[in-house]
């Protein structure tokens, strides 16, 4: 089985499938297809694509129908997906010093396709008894949120997914101040450091960016404006409602200088375009910023990812105590918790510098 990427000819929006051997799954494509029409993005939907393939994959060589498994199989596909490829196919034993696969969070991730993918399924009317589900009481949420028609099924018994690995939080990554300057320095060209800086400056996505027209930028008013919209590039900005962003006074004047330093008279509604590449003039896509992302990591010496950047706006703004809802806002997350989850943690540095500003450390009354 493969994953395959697909335009529709109507549209021109991107999406992906999973192929056997007789053409597409029929359940991933259907699956597959309700996330496009939904909106979601192409990327999720290649990575759900991915998640997919390996578990009919799996069910394949395990001559399984997947609608018929049940939960002892999921737990051999974790065993599975933790073995190295090579011997997925083979009868034999792995030595506990093999370094796994799939990391805990991957598992996890895949497994949470499979809850999605059995849902819309069980929506869709197909016939899956208890799979990938333990049953109990609706009352018993944890949170105040309630299904659509609760008030009808309440008295029925709800899914839940019952199996995963523990996996360790992950600490956003961030560029230092020093790390940030190296690679601004490094870029030879001002469309380029300004790309960067405008990263640094307001914590867009990188998608957001290279969606960026020139009617989003408010020179006067020192903002930035995120606005939801099809992009001839296929960039895209999670967020679905529009957002303004305060940027600084040096960020807007090398904004301008890469309009008359290398934009010139080009008539292009985006902020970001090809001026040296093929085809001129037109939006700058995601592969160009990766291979720009290459080239400044061999000068640098410096292995970042532009998503650092928005980790580094985000940390850097709580350190320096603006309000949490603040920071949800500019980042554009749809809920509070996000930004909490995400960057509601702290360091041993972060720790110290609290304790001493609210003088923890001095004045004691206790003598040590």
């Amino acid at each position: 089985m493969l994953v395959q990427r697909v335009l529709s000819p109507a549209t021109r929006l991107e999406s992906w499938t999973v192929l056997g051997d007789d053409g597409p799954v029929v359940p991933v494509e259907r699956y597959l297809a309700y996330l496009t029409d939904i909106e979601r993005s192409p990327n999720t939907v290649k990575a759900y694509a991915h998640d997919l393939k390996d578990w009919f994959v799996f069910l394949a060589r395990q001559g399984l129908d997947w609608r018929e498994v049940r939960l002892e199989d999921l737990a051999e596909f974790i065993a599975w997906l933790r073995r190295p490829p090579a011997s997925r196919g083979a009868v034999v034993a792995v030595l506990p010093s093999v370094e796994h696969h799939c990391s805990p969070s991957a598992v996890n991730r895949k497994l949470s396709a499979l809850s999605a993918f059995y849902q819309h399924a069980a929506r869709n009317g197909v016939d899956l008894g208890d799979l990938l589900t333990t049953w109990q009481p609706a009352g018993r949420r944890s949170s105040g949120w309630k299904p659509f028609l609760h008030h009808i099924s309440k008295g029925q018994r709800q899914p839940r997914r019952t199996i995963g690995l523990p996996a360790p939080q992950k600490l956003p990554r961030v560029l230092t101040v020093v790390e940030t300057q190296a690679i601004l320095d490094a870029c030879e060209r001002l469309r380029d450091r300004f790309l960067f800086a405008l990263l640094w400056d307001s914590g867009v996505r990188i998608g957001e960016a290279l969606g960026l027209r020139h009617a989003d930028i408010a020179a006067a008013e020192q903002e930035v404006r995120v606005v939801p919209r099809t992009n001839d590039n296929g960039a895209r900005t999670k967020s679905r409602v529009a957002r303004s962003i305060p940027v600084s006074a040096e960020l807007v004047r090398l904004y301008a200088d890469y309009l008359h330093g290398e934009y010139g008279d080009l008539e292009s509604d985006y902020v970001f375009v090809n001026l040296w590449g093929r085809p001129h003039g037109h939006p700058l896509a995601y592969p160009a910023v990766y291979d720009l992302v290459r080239r400044l990591r061999r000068r640098t010496g410096i292995d970042f990812d532009p998503h650092w950047y928005r980790h580094s706006a985000a940390t850097r703004l709580l350190r320096d105590g603006v309000p949490i809802e603040v920071v949800s806002k500019l980042l554009g997350h749809a809920d509070i918790t996000t930004t909490a989850n995400v960057y509601g943690h702290l360091t041993a540095e972060d720790a110290r510098k609290a304790l001493e500003e609210a003088g923890w450390f001095s004045g004691r009354e206790v003598r040590l």
